[in-house]
């Protein structure tokens, strides 16, 4: 009880002001009956029907300040009420202005390989959809790169709508063939320029690895300096298998020395990137632990530190409870009656 008297305050104590309009009313009513002028009427008509000459009732002093008296306790509690009284709180933690994540889903042509059932395309897609169906509160964008990156939905908060175009993430949406990451990552730096400033912004690639690029370790350093962690969730088995080719006559890539291509997953370049980008590394299985892992990574980075711990206090309301007097106070006023005079003897 010491605590909600010591808390007690009014948010909007201007509205205190409109009580005072309470003294000029009483002032009113005491000076009123002086300037009545039913005296010099009762010259001219009988007592009783004077209420039908004037067109109102005779009150007494006593109803008058009853009525007044009545109307003054409703002004109180209304005005009161707008004053906004508030005694009791809760301490509120403040989070970063939001959480994006940008997903970099590989579609090169060595997600076709089979070395995990039924293969790393489909497992990848089903990586995503865990992903999805797991998320609460981090806006997802969703860009599928080989030799260049293509935007298939830009940072949004509707899942759905990234759900619908997971069967087109297929290798035959890229023209050019390859894998080239340094081009997704310029894609994604592009959607996260016009994100809102203080958000949490982080990056996902779903890949297997299969690519050769100079440079990408620092380039995910510069990303992590700015901010940006990048995750990497590997697609594949150490072991690999190979290549399927793009039309029937060719089951498999062959080399210039007329191997067939292997594509194995290159766990040691993909756990360096993920060390490089400030995020963590997770070799997909069929288990959605993978991926609520890198959620829960993502949501951390959102939470403040320890140094920037932030808190607000929020106040209860309870301006109703005085509104809500009023209120029956009012009621009985809408009932209808009509004045009743005493004919005369």
């Amino acid at each position: 009880m010491d605590s909600i008297i010591s808390g007690f305050h009014f948010s909007e104590p201007a509205w205190l002001w409109a009580l005072l309009l309470c003294i000029p009313v009483a002032l009113w009513l005491l000076v009123m009956p002086r300037f009545s002028n039913n005296d010099r009427l009762r010259n001219y008509a009988d007592t009783h029907l004077l209420p039908y000459l004037i067109g109102r009732s005779e009150v007494t002093p006593g109803k008058r300040w009853k009525r007044f008296i009545r109307w003054i306790g409703i002004w109180v509690l209304l005005v009161l009420a707008m004053a906004g009284p508030r005694w009791d709180y809760r301490d509120e933690q403040l989070f970063k202005p939001g959480s994006n994540l940008l997903v970099l889903f590989d579609i090169s042509r060595s997600m076709n390989v089979a070395d995990v059932r039924p293969d790393r395309l489909s497992r990848a897609r089903q990586e995503l959809e865990d992903l999805l169906d797991q998320n609460r509160g981090v806006r997802i964008g969703l860009i599928a790169f080989a030799s260049i990156g293509h935007v298939v939905s830009p940072i949004t908060e509707d899942m759905n709508s990234i759900r619908r175009v997971l069967s087109a993430l297929d290798p035959g949406l890229a023209r050019l063939q390859g894998s080239r990451l340094s081009f997704a990552l310029a894609r994604a730096e592009q959607l996260l320029v016009g994100q809102p400033e203080g958000s949490s912004n982080s990056l996902l690639v779903i890949t297997d690895g299969d690519y050769d690029e100079e440079g990408l370790v620092e380039r995910l350093s510069n990303l992590a300096s700015n901010g940006v962690r990048v995750h990497i969730l590997g697609i594949g088995t150490p072991e690999g298998d190979t290549v399927p080719g793009p039309r029937p006559n060719s089951p498999w890539l062959i080399q210039p020395d007329g191997k067939p291509v292997v594509s194995p997953l290159n766990e040691k370049l993909l756990r360096g990137l993920a060390t490089a980008g400030g995020g963590i590394y997770q070799r997909a299985d069929y288990r959605d632990k993978d991926t609520a892992r890198i959620l829960a990574q993502i949501k951390a980075q959102a939470l403040p530190n320890a140094e920037t711990d932030e808190r607000t206090r929020v106040w209860n309301e309870r301006f109703y409870w005085l509104a809500g007097v009023a209120l029956l106070l009012l009621l009985p006023l809408f009932r209808r009656s009509l004045p009743s005079y005493r004919p005369a003897d």
